[in-house]
């Protein structure tokens, strides 16, 4: 199969050769893991077989997309909010909203006038469009892209006394959200419609369930309807303990649930997939903070052995991938066990490696000659 028919298939609950596989790992992570497999770090997900191809189009992109060499660089984004290279990631140093009285909330222009360059960053993955399943991220959609703007304590504070100019600056970014996912379905061929929107804690939603149902969860809906309307798969990304809105979602037309933080009350992957498996599919759910860091290579390979079999009992249904990305403290011993235990064992990754670098040093051969 290729990765393209192996993730259709999992989504369709038909039985693939094997389960399909989109992994984060925290850049300290990638990076031992190309240093052992002699590889640039954009090989990486080739070497270890990802099945799932996706570019950020929305703020992540300015998060997580935008890499500066040492800490202290960084950049202005679009939303005018500025960023630095702290350790491996980028930080919020100046959200624009901050401190801002409520009243210029309604002021806010979201880059509607960007659109086109943020699409720009589909081009890379493109040309993979045969031979994998390719996703368009246009996360975070509301609360969490707020508390960037915003900050935190004050988008918090925001929900707490809702009004115009609250309700105005959440219309304007579901207005953004619509019409950026909107190019994105017209332009490109895509396989699924990526949305997300961190709203919950460690123990809870962030937020009160009835404001969420009441406020965000019918611009949220506008914003499925996008995916929906393309006939795509509507993935949604949510951190933390969600399990009171899975309903909701269902209800909204999710189809993919991501990333199932385990440790989390009401999150565990097997006890969802009993209870929701016959609507939705799950992505995720391999433990980040226990599993993974801390038990042993054999453990991990049984555990996670057992949260593939319990995920696919209905043929289907399921992509690999953990709860978080993988931190840096993870032993590779382990995380070559997650994929022995997904099929891939570690001799085969170490083959593929191998031949993309013979791969690349043909490349180099002709380029030289």
């Amino acid at each position: 199969m290729t990765s393209k028919e192996r993730v259709y298939a999992a989504l369709r609950r038909q039985k693939p050769d094997r389960v399909p596989i989109f992994m984060w790992f925290h850049p300290i992570t990638a990076e031992r893991l190309a240093a052992e497999l002699d590889l640039p770090k954009n090989l990486l997900g080739v070497a270890l077989g990802d099945d799932v191809r996706q570019a950020w189009v929305g703020n992540n992109h300015a998060m997580e997309g935008i890499v500066h060499e040492r800490d202290g660089e960084g950049h202005s984004d679009d939303w005018g909010i500025d960023w630095v290279k702290q350790g491996p990631f980028n930080q919020i140093a100046k959200s624009p909203l901050e401190n801002a009285p409520k009243e210029e909330l309604k002021n806010y222009k979201f880059p509607f006038s960007k659109i086109d360059q943020l699409l720009e960053n589909m081009n890379a993955i493109l040309p993979l469009q045969d031979e994998y399943f390719i996703g368009c991220d246009i996360s975070p959609c509301l609360f969490e892209l707020m508390c960037r703007l915003r900050g935190m304590e004050e988008a918090i504070m925001d929900l707490a006394d809702i009004d115009n100019s609250v309700e105005k600056i959440y219309d304007e970014a579901t207005r953004f959200a619509v019409e950026l996912g909107e190019a994105a379905c017209q332009r490109f061929p895509m396989d699924w419609f990526w949305t997300g929107d961190d709203v919950g804690g460690q123990f809870d939603l962030i937020m009160n369930p009835k404001i969420w149902r009441q406020f965000m969860k019918p611009r949220l809906m506008k914003i499925f309807d996008v995916g929906k309307k393309h006939n795509l798969y509507v993935a949604y990304h949510a951190c933390g303990a969600i399990r009171e809105i899975i309903p909701d979602l269902i209800e909204m037309g999710m189809d993919v649930l991501n990333p199932i933080q385990a440790n989390c009350p009401g999150m565990d992957p097997i006890e969802l997939k009993r209870e929701f498996g016959k609507y939705i599919s799950f992505m995720g759910g391999v433990d980040t903070v226990e599993l993974l860091p801390r038990a042993t290579a054999e453990t991990i390979f049984r555990e996670t052995k057992n949260l593939i079999e319990k995920m696919t009992e209905d043929g289907g249904g399921y992509i690999l991938s953990a709860s978080h990305t993988v931190p840096p403290e993870t032993p590779l011993e382990n995380i070559f066990a997650m994929y022995e235990a997904a099929g891939l064992s570690k001799e085969e990754i170490f083959d593929r490696a191998n031949d993309l670098r013979k791969g690349e040093n043909q490349g180099n051969s002709r380029t030289e000659n």
